[in-house]
Formats: C-alpha cells, sequence, structure tokens
C-alpha cells in the first residue's frame, strides 16, 4: 500500500523532513483501514500530479506519539507544510475522495 511514496522510518525523520523540504504531506494510514485503502486506488496518480509537493507515508501505529502530538484521530488524513510551517489539514476519519484531496493539495 502507497509503495510510490516514502515511508518514514524515525522521528527525528519526520522533523528533518519538515525542515528540508519547501512543501510537504504527511499522510496517516494504516494497512488495516479500509478507508485508506480506498485513498490507495487513485493517490498514486494525484501524487504524480503534485510532482512539487514531497509525499510522506506515516503508519498511525508505528508513530502514536507523533499521532497524538498532532491531535490526528481518524485515518486517512493529511497534513502539509510549507518551509517547515503547517498550512493545512486534512484530518478527519471520512473516506477522501480524489476530487477532495486535490481539492486539499491545491491550497498549499
Amino acid at each position: 500500500m502507497f509503495d510510490y511514496i516514502e515511508y518514514l522510518k524515525t522521528i527525528e525523520e519526520f522533523k528533518t523532513i519538515k525542515e528540508n523540504n519547501e512543501k510537504v504531506v504527511f499522510v496517516f494510514s494504516a494497512n488495516w483501514c479500509p478507508d485508506c485503502l480506498m485513498l490507495d486506488k487513485f493517490f498514486e496518480e494525484t501524487v504524480n500530479k503534485f510532482s512539487d509537493i514531497k509525499f510522506i507515508y506515516i503508519d498511525r501505529d508505528k508513530f502514536p506519539e507523533i499521532i497524538q502530538t498532532l491531535d490526528i484521530f481518524g485515518i486517512p488524513s493529511f497534513i502539509a507544510y510549507k518551509n517547515n510551517k503547517e498550512v493545512a489539514r486534512f484530518v478527519s476519519k471520512i473516506a477522501k475522495t480524489q476530487n477532495e484531496v486535490e481539492n486539499f493539495l491545491l491550497k498549499i
């Protein structure tokens, strides 16, 4: 799932990625989540449309401290940073459509 974007490996890497990329979107998900599986059906196409954004997958089960710190209560969810500052979030437990995700990404 989401094998076309980079997976977060450490909490330290989370900080480094935010600091060293002009635009980055963290995708919070889990392999057991049905709505996340639906997202994976179109998300590769969406990622390719937004080549100026770095996308990072964060497994919510491997990084509960990040999930808690950022107040993420549902997945799939997205948090966007620009120049190390949070600029947008699309956080909910509701399934997302390709149109909704792309409209969110246009705000970055």
